[in-house]
C-alpha cells in the first residue's frame, strides 16, 4: 500500500500566485525567459536563474547555492509563505482541450525503493547524483513528481465535494490554462484521502523518473547522516502529484535518423521489408492507426509499415510496445543505432503538428528518414512497470505538464 502525508507547503499570496510559478525551465525559448526575467521580478524563475542578476552563467555547487540565497530572499520578502498546518492540495487545471484534477501531496521514498511506487523508465546515474546533489544543497522541491492511480469512485466522490468551496487560487496563465487550488486542512477530510490511499496498492509513476530517484538517493544520505533519524523526517518524503488513469494524456514520440546507415534508399527498403508489409502512401500525410502499425517518410513519399508477425517474436510486455519493436527491427539492427539515449544521429519529436515537422526536417535534408507511431496506452505503460521492465527512452510525452513553485516541498 502506497502511503501518502500531507505537508506544509511553501507558496505564494493570492494576489501574487499569478506572479510566481513558471513552466518548466525547458519550455522556455532564450527569448521568452530574458523577457520573464527582465519584467516578472516574482517569477520562480528568478530563483532557478540565479546568474540572471550578475550577467554571469554559473552551474554546479555554486548555482545550487545562489538558488538556495534567492530562494530565501523570497521567503524574506514574502513572495513565498510556509503554510502553518500540514495539509493536502487539490489541484484542477484546464486547458482547451483537457481538465487534469489530482492531489498534491508528500510520497515515501520507501515505497518508492520497495516498488510500491512503480517505475517503467530507466534513470541516468549522471543526472541522479547532480539533482541530488542540487536537492541537498537548496533543501526544497518545487516540481512534483506526477503519479496515477486507478480510478475510484469515492475518491472522486470526496474531491468533488471539496471542489464546491471557493478555491484558495483560481488564476489563469499566458498560455490560457486555468489553475485552482483548494487546501485540504480538515481533518476528517486528511484521514479519509490517507485511507482511500492506502487502500489503493500500488501508484505508477508517469513522469519525473529521475526526480523520484533522486529524492530516495537524498533520503538514503540524509538518513545515514542523521544520527536521530526516525523516518518522519521530511526528507523521506517527495512531492507528487496524483491523478487517476483517465485523467492522464499520452502521446507519441516520433522517431527521426540523420541518415540510411550506409545504404540506398532500394536497399534500405529491402531490409525492411523482411520485418514488414510495405505500402507506398505518396505524398498524402499519413499516421498509423493501429498497434504493431508504423508510419514513414522517405525520399517525398510517405510509407506504412505493417509488422509481419510470423516472424517477430513476442516474448514478454516490453516486446509487444511498439517504441522496443522499432528499435529491435529497425533502429538496431538496420540503421546501427544501439544507444537510444546517446546517439546523435536520432531525435525525437512530439505533438499534434509532429509529423508535418518531421516531413520538413527531412524534405531540407537535415533528416534522411522518420518514423511515425500511436502513444503508449495507460494498461502498456503499467505492465512495464508491473514486470519490472523499462521502456526505451522517449517512448511517452505525458500531460499534465506541471508548473514549478505553485506549491514547494521543504526538507
Amino acid at each position: 500500500m502506497a502511503s501518502i502525508v500531507p505537508f506544509k507547503a511553501v507558496r505564494a499570496p493570492k494576489q501574487k500566485v499569478n506572479l510566481v510559478p513558471s513552466r518548466s525551465y525547458e519550455e522556455y525559448d532564450e527569448q521568452d525567459l530574458e523577457a520573464q526575467l527582465a519584467y516578472n521580478p516574482f517569477t520562480f524563475l528568478q530563483i532557478i536563474n540565479p546568474g540572471y542578476r550578475f550577467h554571469k552563467h554559473v552551474s554546479g555547487e555554486e548555482r545550487f547555492q545562489l538558488v538556495k540565497n534567492r530562494y530565501l530572499e523570497f521567503k524574506e520578502e514574502q513572495v513565498l509563505v510556509q503554510d502553518e498546518k500540514a495539509c493536502f492540495y487539490l489541484y484542477k487545471m484546464e486547458t482547451r482541450n483537457n481538465r487534469f484534477c489530482g492531489l498534491i501531496a508528500g510520497t515515501s521514498a520507501a515505497d518508492y525503493k520497495n516498488d510500491l511506487i512503480k517505475k517503467h523508465e530507466d534513470t541516468l546515474e549522471k543526472r541522479e547524483q547532480l539533482f541530488t546533489q542540487y536537492l541537498k544543497t537548496v533543501g526544497f522541491n518545487a516540481e512534483p513528481v506526477l503519479l496515477t492511480y486507478p480510478d475510484n469512485d469515492q475518491l472522486e466522490q470526496l474531491f468533488m465535494s471539496i471542489m464546491q468551496q471557493y478555491p484558495e487560487y483560481e488564476f489563469t496563465t499566458t498560455d490560457r490554462v486555468a489553475h485552482f487550488l483548494w487546501v485540504i486542512d480538515k481533518e476528517h477530510h486528511i484521514s479519509q484521502i490517507k485511507q482511500l490511499f492506502d487502500a489503493l496498492g500500488s501508484v505508477y509513476i508517469a513522469d519525473g523518473h529521475h526526480r523520484s530517484s533522486s529524492s530516495n538517493l537524498l533520503t538514503d544520505q540524509m538518513s545515514a547522516e542523521n544520527t536521530s533519524h526516525n523516518g518522519t523526517e521530511a526528507y523521506n518524503y517527495f512531492m507528487s502529484y496524483l491523478i487517476p488513469e483517465s485523467d492522464l494524456k499520452i502521446y507519441e514520440f516520433n522517431r527521426l535518423v540523420k541518415d540510411l546507415n550506409g545504404l540506398d534508399k532500394d536497399s534500405f527498403l529491402m531490409k525492411l521489408d523482411r520485418w514488414f508489409r510495405i505500402e507506398n502512401r505518396g505524398v498524402e500525410l499519413y499516421k498509423p492507426s493501429k498497434k504493431h502499425h508504423f508510419g514513414m517518410y522517405l525520399d517525398g513519399e510517405f510509407y506504412s509499415l505493417y509488422l509481419r508477425k510470423s516472424v517477430y517474436e513476442f516474448t514478454d510486455a516490453l516486446s509487444s510496445l511498439d517504441t522496443q519493436i522499432l528499435y529491435k527491427t529497425v533502429l538496431e539492427p538496420i540503421l546501427g543505432i544501439t544507444d537510444l539515449r546517446n546517439d546523435r544521429r536520432i531525435e525525437y519529436g512530439y505533438g499534434k503538428h509532429n509529423v508535418i515537422k518531421m516531413k520538413n526536417l527531412i524534405d531540407t535534408g537535415e533528416y534522411a528518414v522518420g518514423f511515425s507511431l500511436i502513444p503508449v496506452t495507460v494498461d502498456e505503460m503499467k505492465g512495464i512497470a508491473d514486470n519490472g521492465l523499462t521502456m526505451p527512452p522517449k517512448s511517452t510525452y505525458i500531460e499534465p505538464k506541471l508548473r514549478s513553485g505553485l506549491t514547494i516541498y521543504e526538507f
